[in-house]
């Protein structure tokens, strides 16, 4: 099948399933009809940062350089959002990018900015991030406000809902939505904070696929389920069409927990997944390799990876909360679409500055433990090259990364377009072992961040 005929053949999927929700909404009565036709929203990041020189008694091809480095990234989103139905919303984001990397983002599994990817360059580069049509079904309870923002028309909806979204977006926008560690715009920057670290979610090289994903939520518990496509090659930019061979499967399961604190219950969230591509399998490639330099590239093959993350919250009042995360994946074949993470477990909370009078003011303080499997380990020994590690040879020990930031928000300022909010973060990390490596780092990252939307 080709790439082509396979795109018609999405999009002929696509409009079958909203001429179906049409008419299953258009003989739907007492729905509400005063909800907003169109919405527009939009964001720019811009993150600047350095690196101090650092020792090393080594380095290698995707080593960090031993030198002192800066960096940084802009990012630029607009939001189009179209209600086209009672229910039916269809959403379209152009993006535009730019930024020079540190070490061109190699050399640790928690890379310092999550705003970047190896795409990116000093040139603006503009794409399609998003276009995607999400449809809800009221399934009963009481009328609920849903608030307008990025990708949400806003509107009413029950309680408990259907809710199925197709197209184009990023997995991370619905499954492992910690309120507290997710957004690397206003929150953590560090990779190992975006999600769970040994979830290789499927995703091109700027993070965003192609697929479907079905969510049932009621006020107590939700679970949602996708599959999406994975890209054609290791961390690649083009995505693979073929979805009954290649894919990323995951499902999650989230639910209060009976364990009630003064701002709410505590919450869970399960997440499993299991992804299907070709990849080449690190003890593969040290076999061929016979005693030599080992690559995954020639031991390429359909293969199979699993893994699962868990998620603990406990909010300490409106936005502010602690979150622990766990994860594994079975460490056998390569990273193929986020990073070099077989295993974490990552703790933190973001906080208010109400103490201080400044109650809309964040901190936030984090700390991720991340590891790769042994036979990960034995491959980068040998020197084998990952898509994002590979120091020639390897004295290994997890990977420590401790991140805090404070973000300061700024006074609104008023436009024809609507109220513009911002925030200016300052930040800092350390990163022990970066790599897994001990014969190399510590490594501090500084961090300034501005942040703009309406």
């Amino acid at each position: 099948m080709t790439r082509k005929t396979s795109a018609y053949r999405w999009s002929g999927a696509l409009f079958l399933i909203a001429a179906c929700a049409h008419s299953a909404w258009a003989s739907t009565e007492n729905e509400p009809q005063d909800e907003p036709a169109l919405g527009f929203h939009a964001q720019a990041t811009y993150i600047w940062q350095a690196k101090p020189a650092f020792e090393a008694r080594y380095s290698g091809p995707n080593s960090l350089k031993t030198s002192r480095e800066r960096s940084y990234s802009l990012t630029a989103t607009g939001d189009l959002g179209l209600r086209l139905w009672q229910g039916g919303q269809l959403h379209f984001n152009p993006e535009a990018a730019q930024g020079v990397p540190l070490s061109n983002l190699t050399g640790a599994g928690g890379i310092s900015n999550g705003e970047l990817a190896r795409t990116s360059g000093p040139d603006l580069t503009l794409y399609k991030a998003r276009l995607f049509l999400q449809q809800r079904w009221n399934a009963g309870g009481e009328l609920e406000t849903i608030d307008p923002d990025f990708n949400e028309l806003g509107g009413k909806a029950t309680a408990r809902r259907w809710t199925l979204t197709v197209g184009n977006f990023s997995l991370l926008d619905y499954f492992d939505n910690n309120p507290y560690a997710k957004d690397p715009r206003e929150q953590f920057m560090n990779w190992s904070f975006l999600t769970h670290g040994a979830w290789d979610y499927a995703a091109d090289a700027r993070g965003y696929t192609i697929g479907a994903i079905i969510e049932y939520r009621t006020p107590q518990w939700s679970v949602r389920a996708g599959r999406v496509m994975m890209p054609r090659e290791s961390n690649g930019l083009p995505l693979d069409w073929q979805l009954r061979r290649h894919y990323g499967d995951q499902i999650e399961v989230e639910s209060d927990l009976p364990v009630a604190l003064p701002a709410g219950p505590m919450r869970a969230r399960l997440l499993l997944f299991r992804n299907r591509a070709s990849m080449g399998s690190f003890s593969d490639a040290l076999a061929v390799a016979n005693g030599g330099v080992p690559d995954v590239a020639d031991v390429r093959r359909d293969q199979t990876k699993t893994g699962w993350g868990l998620t603990l919250e406990a909010p300490l009042g409106p936005d502010a909360g602690l979150f622990l995360r766990t994860s594994r994946n079975n460490g056998q074949a390569e990273t193929f679409a986020f990073t070099e993470i077989d295993g974490q477990t990552s703790v933190g909370g973001q906080f208010t500055g109400a103490a201080w009078g400044r109650a809309n003011d964040r901190v936030g303080v984090a700390l991720a433990v991340n590891t790769i499997s042994q036979s990960h380990r034995r491959y980068l020994a040998a020197g084998g090259l990952g898509f994002f590690l590979g120091d020639g040879a390897l004295n290994y020990a997890p990977e420590r990364v401790f991140e805090t930031y404070y973000r300061w928000v700024l006074p609104e300022l008023s436009t024809r377009a609507g109220r513009i909010q911002s925030a200016l973060s300052v930040g800092f990390q350390r990163i022990t072992n970066p790599g897994y490596n001990q014969d190399r780092g510590p490594v501090n990252v500084y961090s300034v961040r501005w942040h703009s939307e309406f």
